[in-house]
């Protein structure tokens, strides 16, 4: 295991009715907030009312910033740095998915920035100060309620990049797995494959030293097997959203990561995929990352697809090389079983844009992943997830 330095300072208030500590602990950071969200959703649920209640109750004045893509997009990220600004806030409080608090976070940088917004998405180091940020989980997915990270759009420049830092990390976050009860059955099996695919990229490492490491990286993935269905069949199955949503914070929060080597493959990609199409985050990591298994597995990788085939899957029957490949017919099967398609032509994506997409994701980062991937091996399992 490699040496590593590891804080989160995020505070967590999980469970029912830990709304409840919103107002009190924002208002100790600023009694003026931008409040970031997307779609209607958490008006029709109530959720927006228990959250102006709070800020009312604390003495909070707020400003909103609404409509917010699920592929957060640098528009809105400008809009947001604008009205605080203007209005002189002082935090950033997003309540919603990855996407929101996504936004919230470079809004918050971009706040304390002079130049535009879109500097601190193409280099993290330009954010060297940030808006406290604060966010009320609605989405099992991302983890970003729990990790610096935010990931930004520039559709015209058909870009989509990660950016954050120490900075960008929320200050808190209210975690109650009641406000994932109305998430639809597909948001639901594409947050999960979000959060397995974030667990995928943190265990497949040529590192064999962090044990733990890995265990805990087999705990998550078993985790999303074991409550993703149960979670699209019976919505309000708390038991089920707890494990997911708790999931999805402990596969990016450095947790499985830190003292082991790890550059993320499927994520390069997939970025590609949603800045050229549009197309949902987690259903396009679904669709690739099976080809990517299938790919990048040969005698020098056997060891881990074979350790993943019996320790998630319990796959013990046959040689090492027929184990490594149910594994991986699992994994597609897992997917499909959860509603997630198999091929990109299913989303609407041909070859017309592989050339460029496969440039960008090898120089976006796979030529560092567990198994080096330059622009011809991308195209090679794009053109397989045709």
């Amino acid at each position: 295991m490699q040496n590593f330095y590891y804080n989160i300072p995020t505070q967590i208030y999980f469970g029912k009715g830990q709304i409840e500590n919103l107002g009190k602990n924002l208002k100790k950071l600023s009694d003026r907030a931008l409040l970031v969200y997307g779609g209607g959703s958490i008006k029709k649920s109530g959720l927006y009312d228990k959250v102006t209640e709070q800020l009312e109750k604390a003495g909070i004045v707020w400003q909103e910033l609404s409509g917010v893509e699920p592929n957060p997009r640098i528009e809105s990220v400008r809009k947001g740095v604008e009205i605080c600004r203007e209005h002189g806030l002082g935090a950033v409080l997003a309540v919603g998915g990855g996407s929101a608090i996504d936004c919230a976070k470079v809004v918050a940088g971009g706040a304390c920035y002079d130049g535009d917004s879109w500097d601190l998405v193409m280099d993290r180091t330009k954010i060297t100060k940030a808006l406290p940020v604060v966010s009320v989980l609605t989405l099992a997915a991302t983890g970003s309620e729990m990790d610096e990270y935010a990931v930004i759009s520039d559709l015209g420049k058909n870009i989509k990049k990660g950016t954050g830092n120490e900075f960008t990390k929320p200050v808190f976050s209210i975690m109650d797995p009641e406000y994932t009860f109305s998430v639809p059955e597909k948001q639901t099996a594409a947050g999960t494959a979000d959060i397995m695919s974030h667990t995928f990229e943190n265990y497949f490492t040529e590192e064999k030293g962090a044990y733990l490491q890995a265990r805990f990286c087999e705990g998550i993935l078993k985790t999303c097997i074991q409550y993703a269905p149960v979670a699209m069949k019976e919505p309000e199955n708390y038991e089920a959203r707890a494990n997911l949503m708790w999931s999805a914070s402990m596969a990016i929060n450095g947790l499985c990561s830190y003292g082991e080597n790890t550059a993320w493959s499927v994520h390069p990609m997939e970025h590609e995929l949603s800045a050229f199409y549009d197309i949902t985050h987690g259903v396009g990591l679904a669709i690739l990352t099976p080809y990517w298994m299938e790919y990048v597995l040969n005698e020098t990788t056997l060891w881990k697809f074979v350790e993943y085939g019996k320790n998630v899957w319990g796959i013990f029957d046959g040689t090492d090389m027929e184990i490594a490949r149910e594994a991986i017919l699992k994994t597609r099967e897992f997917f499909n079983s959860i509603g997630l398609p198999s091929t990109l032509r299913e989303v609407g994506i041909d070859k017309t844009h592989l050339d460029e997409m496969a440039q960008k994701a090898a120089e976006g980062g796979t030529q560092k992943g567990f198994m080096p991937l330059d622009k011809e091996d991308v195209k090679k399992i794009l053109e397989m997830a045709l």
